[in-house]
This record gives structure tokens, sequence and C-alpha cells, in this order.
């Protein structure tokens, strides 16, 4: 063989062997891609198991992610100590991502986050000298196919600070705080059951949802702590009419009644609360009231500057 044909047959040995190292090498990447593909299919398939969505509007959609929260002013008449007294509420409204396991807010993307609608509730009043400010907050899953993941209430006023939360898991566990002697500190689980708490949510995403007729309901946690009463379920009958949903608690003596507008986005126009207010001879039936200010829809973390206290002014607040 001459030395020209040796390295012409070298040329070709090299050239085929090269051939079949990129073809083995693009094989590999080929196989990893699609193991890839079939990895983030299964997580997509897992979080559309675990967290089922339900059929959202494009009205919902629009208004509740367009990356603002939306706050509601009140005026409010609260019944405290058998007098009523004048004072201020706001619910603030805004969805977020949720982690179930740690329940909190979730800072990141993950395909265990649940998305929710959070309602945020406060009110101010004073009470002679002193203030009372009250603090509720539910996180109420989109989906509106399952309880609330997480309740919280937290109330200060002079003569100390209360704080309770529920967190969902097998059961609802409830921790609570109090400086009163005989609630102090306690954590017990209960049966999962309606919350008076996450039907305030439940309303804004499908008031036709609701439940109605005879039901067991745990009254709002604020109510509880305020009458120092049992955290547990009560008797109370449920009732739906256009623009109103009324919740009456027989072995209570009392009555709520919300009255919200019957159109998307079913914004909450006015409450009352019926109840015993005061102790001993100053017991007696009083009502309280909240009837809308004002609302507006705000990015309101992002508006924490002084030049932004006008906002409260915007919303009747001092």
């Amino acid at each position: 063989m001459s030395k020209m044909s040796t390295i012409k047959q070298h040329c070709l040995t090299s050239f085929l062997l090269c051939t079949f190292l990129f073809s083995c090498n693009q094989s590999t990447h080929t196989e990893n891609t699609s193991e890839t593909t079939k990895t983030e299919e299964t997580a997509e398939a897992k979080t559309e198991t675990s967290n089922p969505k339900s059929n959202l509007s494009s009205a919902f959609k629009t208004y509740w992610y367009a990356g603002e929260a939306e706050i509601s002013s009140y005026k409010l008449e609260q019944a405290r100590y058998g007098e009523l007294r004048e004072g201020t509420a706001v619910l603030i409204y805004v969805t977020e991502d949720f982690l179930p396991q740690k329940q909190v807010k979730a800072d990141r993307q993950n395909p265990e986050n649940i998305p929710v609608l959070k309602l945020n509730a406060t009110k101010n009043f004073n009470t002679g000298i002193y203030p009372y400010s009250i603090m509720q907050s539910v996180f109420y899953p989109v989906s509106n196919q399952q309880h609330a993941l997480k309740v919280s209430n937290s109330v200060q006023e002079w003569c100390g600070q209360v704080y309770t939360q529920l967190n969902n898991r097998e059961q609802f566990e409830i921790t609570s705080h109090s400086y009163f002697e005989g609630e102090a500190d306690e954590k017990f689980n209960l049966n999962k059951t309606i919350l008076e708490n996450e039907l305030w949510t439940q309303l804004r995403i499908d008031p036709k949802s609701l439940p109605t007729g005879e039901q067991q309901i745990i009254p709002s946690f604020e109510f509880t702590r305020l009458k120092h009463i049992d955290i547990k379920a009560y008797h109370a009958f449920a009732e739906l009419k256009t623009g109103q949903y009324i919740i009456k608690y027989p072995e209570l003596n009392r009555n709520l009644k919300i009255t919200f507008n019957p159109e998307f986005p079913y914004d909450i126009l006015s409450w009352e609360e019926t109840f015993q207010s005061g102790f001993g001879e100053n017991t007696k039936e009083i009502t309280t009231k909240a009837s809308k200010l004002k609302t507006i829809k705000s990015a309101y973390w992002k508006k924490n500057a002084n030049k932004h206290e006008i906002l409260r002014d915007t919303l009747f607040l001092e």
C-alpha cells in the first residue's frame, strides 16, 4: 500500500470515529432532555393534583391579579362593655402564594405553593381612656374547595395583649396566648368544620358557595376572645339572600349580617353583629355596626414614605 493510501485510510478512520462519538453524545443529550421534560411534566401533574384550581373567571383574574390589594375603610360603632364605641375598621384583601407546610406566605415560586385570597381585618376604637386594636388574618385558597389554611387574631389594649392562631393540618391546630390567668397558654386540636373567619373571603370568591341552613360553625376568633368563650363549633343557622348573608347562633344569642354587592367583585358594604355586651348588671343586647367609607386599589406595601400619608385621608383614616 502506498504512503498516500495509508494517509487516506487513517483520515477516513478518524472521521468515522469522530462521527460515531458525536452521535453518541447527541443521543445522550437527547435522552437527558427527554428525562427533564418528563420530570417537568410530572411536577406539573403533581401540582395540579395537590392544588386543584377552580374555574376562576377572567374578571376575577383581572381584578385580583393586578399587583394591588383592595383596601376598604368603614365607620365603626363597636359594642364593648355594654356601650357603643366609635372607631374605624379596615378590610385589606390581596392574593398571594402560601406554603402549606410552613404555613406562611411564600417568598418565591414553588410547585407546592397554594394561591390564596388573604384578608387582614383591623378595628381601632377607644374604651374610655385606653385604646383597643384588633386584627384578624385569614388565608383562604382561591380554589374554594377547602377550609382556610390559616387564621390568626390579636388584640391589644392597655391591660395586655392576646393572640390566637389556627393551622389547618390533619386537624385544626389551635395555639392561644393570653395575659388572663384562666386562659394563659393553650394548645389543642379541633375537628375541621366551618370557620366564620373564612366566610368573609369565601364570599368574595363566590357568594353562592356559602353554606346555608343548619351548620356547625366556629365563631370569629375576635368574638370568642372578647367574650372569653371556648373556641369550638356552635350550632348555627345560615341564610343567603340577594346581597346579604346572615348567621344566627341561638346558643350564643348572637346574629351576624353581612351586606355585600351582589355583583362582582362582591365587595362588602356593611355588617351588623348583635350580641350581649357588658358584664353583670351592665349586660345588654347591642348591635355593632360598620358601614363603608371608601375603597381603593393600591400596592400599599410600596407606599410607606411620609408623602404617602395623604392616602389615609383618601380612606378617611386618621
